[in-house]
C-alpha cells in the first residue's frame, strides 16, 4: 500500500526547528490551501485547509533555513495523520498532520525551485 499526498499553499508562521534527543533535526510549520470557487448563484465562496509539516534531517535544516511565514511552498508527503484536538475557544477541530519527503519552494512566477527530498528512513521516537 502507498499513499501520497502535494500540497502547494502558503506558510502561516515562521517554521520552528528542534532537535531530538538523538540529536536527529525536526523542522516543524503550518501550511494553508486556499480553495476558493463561486457557487450557481454567483457568489464567491472560499475554504482555508491547514496542514501541520514536520520534516527530518537535512530536508529539517534546510526548510528551517530558507523558509519564512507567507512563503509559497509545495510539499509532497507520504505519511498522513489526522488529528483532533480542542481549540482555545473549546471547540472541537481537526488537522492534518504530515511528514515531508519533498519541500519545493515556488517563487513568484509559479516555477518551482527544487530544495530537498528527504530519503525514507525510520523516524526516532
Amino acid at each position: 500500500m502507498y499513499e501520497s499526498l502535494t500540497i502547494v499553499g502558503n506558510l502561516g508562521r515562521d517554521p520552528e526547528m528542534r532537535y531530538t534527543p538523538s540529536d536527529k533535526a525536526v523542522t516543524n510549520f503550518s501550511v494553508a490551501v486556499n480553495t476558493r470557487w463561486t457557487n450557481s448563484n454567483g457568489e464567491p465562496g472560499e475554504r482555508v485547509t491547514w496542514y501541520k509539516v514536520a520534516c527530518w534531517g537535512k530536508l529539517a535544516e534546510i526548510t528551517n533555513q530558507y523558509l519564512a511565514k507567507g512563503r509559497k511552498v509545495m510539499v509532497v508527503a507520504s505519511r498522513i495523520e489526522a488529528e483532533a484536538y480542542i481549540d482555545g475557544e473549546g471547540q472541537p477541530r481537526a488537522a492534518l498532520k504530515v511528514t515531508a519527503d519533498t519541500v519545493k519552494f515556488l517563487d513568484a512566477n509559479g516555477d518551482t525551485q527544487p530544495v530537498a527530498e528527504e530519503q525514507q528512513e525510520e523516524i526516532p521516537f
